[in-house]
């Protein structure tokens, strides 16, 4: 598949809010996941401020579990993933569009993680929840198999319910779908092996 770079819409994440983008995102709710999810969304004061970073604690994350804290004004996903699910991503590459994050890496995918998970530890996945083609937030669909609007090997993922686009569990987007990139990775570190902080990687951890 050709490099996207021109012709296809691409969202400015920057300027518009995901509770604005996610007004579809209720198209596809009700349909149970296998694996179980956590909100938590209550940012301090000093992560509401225009582009203060976010620090989270993640020593109470488990496996399967999906935790969203806002950054920026956007929803920014922290999952938990099994040795199997990271295991399987490399299986995925022919089916993506960009499996190695080299599109617009300055945008969506620091250098940190442009690996297979893209991620800086391989079970913890950080991306913005938010749709790169006209800016949906994708639902989760955890589950791996057949289901409605998703292949029959559907490994387990996310779709975007607006116009279809999917993603593995890495946020890589799938070939020929309406969204141009992955799912962006927000600059991010570990202060501790249970800390996070969501806006910084000036220690590139």
């Amino acid at each position: 598949m050709s490099d996207m770079t021109s012709g296809s819409p691409r969202i400015d994440t920057s300027k518009r809010t995901w509770l604005i983008a996610s007004s579809c995102a209720g198209v596809a709710g009700g349909v149970a996941t296998a694996i179980p999810f956590v909100s938590t969304f209550q940012p301090s004061e000093k992560a509401k401020a225009a582009g203060a970073a976010v620090e989270v604690d993640i020593g109470g994350l488990k496996v399967g579990e999906k935790i969203t804290v806002e950054w920026r004004g956007k929803p920014v996903w922290i999952l938990k993933r099994s040795p199997e699910q990271v295991a399987e991503l490399p299986k995925l590459d022919g089916q993506l569009a960009d499996p190695l994050s080299k599109r617009h890496p300055d945008e969506f995918t620091p250098k940190y993680a442009q690996n297979e998970h893209r991620s800086i530890k391989p079970d913890v996945l950080v991306v913005v929840g938010i749709c790169t083609h006209l800016g949906c937030s994708p639902t989760d669909r955890f589950q791996a198999g057949p289901q409605p609007s998703l292949p029959s090997d559907w490994e387990g993922g996310f779709l975007c319910p607006c116009h279809g686009s999917t993603f593995d569990l890495a946020g890589r987007v799938f070939k020929n779908k309406p969204a141009p990139d992955n799912l962006p990775v927000p600059p991010h570190m570990y202060l501790s092996d249970t800390k996070l902080l969501i806006g910084e990687d000036s220690k590139k951890a």
